[in-house]
Formats: C-alpha cells, sequence, structure tokens
C-alpha cells in the first residue's frame, strides 16, 4: 500500500536511485493559498547534504508542482508533485547486488516480492520520505488556515535526552536539537559514531498547538492510533509515544489523570488526546528511531542463494538518522491533523447545516 489517509488522501512514488519521486495529494478543498517559497522551505529541512551531521548525497529536492493549483490556488483536484533525483550513485551498491544488508528491508522485500532494487533499498530507502515532506507542506497550508501550528526537534541522541524543549532554538539548531545544552554533546555523539564507521539513534518530539476539541474518528479511526500508524510507517522507527506513553504505566491513576478547572486541563499527562478523540490541549508524540543500519564495519550475513557472506557497505548513509527523521515526522503529524479536521466536518448535523443551511 503507497497511500495514505481518508479525506485528505496522499499516494507516493519512485525510487531512491530512479528518475523520480512523488506524490498525489487527493481531498484538498479549493481555495488554499498555495505558498510555493514555504513548500520548498520544508523540504530543505529534510534535503541530504547540508552538514556534516547528515548523509554526504546532495540533493536540489526542488518540488515541481503539475497539477492542482491554478493562479496561486488549489482548485479542488489532486495536486501532483515530483521530486527529480539528481545525485544517484548506483555503482556503490553494485558489490551487494546478490546479498542481504543487515538491518535493512533487503531481506523481506526480496522474499515477498522475488526481486529488489539493490541500488540503496529502491521502494524501501528513506529517500522515498522526500515524497511525504512534500505532502505535508501542503497539509500545513490547510491547518494553518485555521490557526493549528505544528513543530518539531530531537528530543535525545544516543541517550542524550533534552531537559528543556525551545521549538525556536530547534529551528536554528543544525540537529534540530530542543535544548542548547544539550547540543553539542548529542552532536558529538553523532560525530563519533561517524567517525567509528557506525550509528546512534535518536528520539524526536512532535507537537501540536491549537488543534480543536473533537479530532478523531472512534472506534477504528482514533487519532491516537491514526498518529501511531503515521509515525511507524517511517522508516528506521521503532516505537512511539503519546502524552507521557509508558511512564502512563509506573504510576497510579489518580497522578495519571488530567484533572479539570474552568480554565481546562491542570495537566496534559493524556498528550492532548482522551478515547482517541483531540482535547483540546497540546498535541505531543515522542517518535523513536533506530540507529541506521548503513554501518561502515564488516558484518555477517547471506546471500540470495543462502550462502553466508560477509557485508562490507559502500556509499552515503546518516550517522543518526533521527534528525532528518524529525522533519518527516512533523509533516506525517500535518498530514494526520489535516485528515481528521476534514473528518470531523460531517461528525455533527450542525456543522452540516451551517454549510447548506
Amino acid at each position: 500500500m503507497n497511500s495514505f489517509g481518508q479525506k485528505f488522501r496522499f499516494s507516493t512514488f519512485g525510487e531512491s536511485h530512479g528518475n523520480a519521486l512523488g506524490c498525489i495529494v487527493d481531498g484538498v478543498p479549493a481555495g488554499i493559498k498555495i505558498d510555493e517559497k514555504f513548500i520548498q522551505a520544508e523540504m530543505d529541512r529534510r534535503r541530504p547534504g547540508k552538514n556534516e551531521f547528515a548523509t554526504a548525497r546532495k540533493e536540489g529536492d526542488k518540488v515541481e508542482i503539475l497539477s492542482g493549483v491554478f493562479e496561486g490556488k488549489t482548485t479542488g483536484s489532486p495536486i501532483a508533485m515530483v521530486i527529480f533525483n539528481e545525485n544517484q550513485k548506483s555503482k556503490d551498491y553494485t558489490n551487494i547486488k546478490d546479498l542481504f544488508r543487515p538491518g535493512h528491508a533487503d531481506f523481506t522485500y526480496f522474499h515477498k516480492y522475488g526481486l529488489r532494487d539493490y541500488r540503496g533499498g529502491g521502494r524501501s530507502s528513506a529517500r522515498e520520505t522526500a515524497a511525504r515532506v512534500a505532502a505535508g507542506a501542503i497539509a500545513k497550508l490547510l491547518i494553518a488556515e485555521v490557526g493549528i501550528e505544528i513543530r518539531s526537534g530531537i528530543f535525545a541522541i544516543d541517550g542524550i535526552e533534552s531537559s528543556s524543549f525551545d521549538f525556536d532554538y530547534a529551528k536554528t539548531s543544525a540537529i534540530y536539537s530542543l535544548d542548547k545544552n544539550k547540543e553539542e554533546f548529542q552532536k558529538e555523539a553523532i560525530l563519533a559514531a561517524k567517525n567509528s564507521h557506525n550509528s546512534v539513534g535518536g528520539v524526536a518530539l512532535v507537537n501540536v498547538k491549537n488543534a480543536p476539541i473533537g479530532l478523531g474518528e472512534p472506534l477504528y479511526y482514533r487519532l491516537d492510533a491514526q498518529i501511531a500508524a503515521a509515525m511507524m510507517g517511517i522508516n528506521a522507527v521503532k516505537a512511539v509515544e503519546i502524552g507521557d506513553g509508558i511512564e502512563a504505566s509506573k504510576v497510579k491513576g489518580y497522578d495519571n489523570n488530567d484533572q479539570i478547572d474552568k480554565n481546562g486541563f491542570k495537566t496534559n499527562h493524556s498528550g492532548g488526546i482522551l478515547g482517541g478523540i483531540s482535547n483540546g490541549d497540546d498535541i505531543n508524540v515522542k517518535v523513536y528511531f533506530k540507529a541506521t543500519p548503513s554501518v561502515f564495519i564488516k558484518q555477517e550475513s547471506i546471500d540470495i542463494h543462502n550462502n553466508e557472506v560477509s557485508c562490507e557497505l559502500k556509499g552515503r548513509h546518516d550517522p543518526c538518522v533521527a534528525v532528518r527523521g524529525s522533519i518527516v515526522a512533523e509533516s506525517m503529524m500535518a498530514i494526520v491533523i489535516a485528515d481528521m479536521l476534514l473528518l470531523n466536518m460531517s461528525s455533527n448535523i450542525n456543522s452540516i447545516k451551517k454549510v447548506y443551511s
């Protein structure tokens, strides 16, 4: 399946070393002003090759809008966008053409489909997430019309956790760190792993401000369930926490409950979601990325003929995929929120009457 969403729905296409990547976004209401500079700025946040903390692959990630926009506004028809690949080095992968890289999807893709694109993983490559960021930029333009803001930053790198959460500072950080007092330690951890031909994992924090009460479609299209699905669908993500997450299992009910007064919730252990529906408070989600599986250390594996072999990788890879992955997580959150906004419009007859009366 290559599509996500119900009302706001997008499908992606393309491979890591193919001619291009792209997406088709459907369900976008007409009349939204499309800011192409904003869309490109979103792509630039995820773009590879910007600094020593990311892969050296140089891609401009320039987005070309093919349809669905006329005179700067959405028309209500599908929005097609394409991003042409510019810096493929397929020869870096010829030595692993017939073997399975440990920690990658090579093994499962081959056994599922009977073949695989060995050039950087093909469809399973995180390169595909460029198209998700493009779709997410459209979603952000939609939700901004009702004042919803989504922010993200790096909460932890290699177990080094932030003690403070400054989303404005994260925008200026080379690794999107939320804590200026921990940033240098986090950077050092990334570079130490890189210099030893290894990699490290990390945790992104995604925050939604000004979400209205009522987003989420119980029982089987809950807001928290779709957020989890969106985040778990991102390459290298192994866990998702909403609100206090795991910590909620370690405290008593009284301590975990968010008590309410006339001004609203006094705490936010729930992460802004109750019963699968947004409660009007900030939505907080932590997204856990494993260490990049592409490491330049000899490893044991097998080939497609089941022979035991040594695996020695070449190429260009992120020493910490969580850094650029945080932008993808932010984009996927925007897509979920946009989808839920459109779905929520028909949840109450009074809402329908406002449109048709």
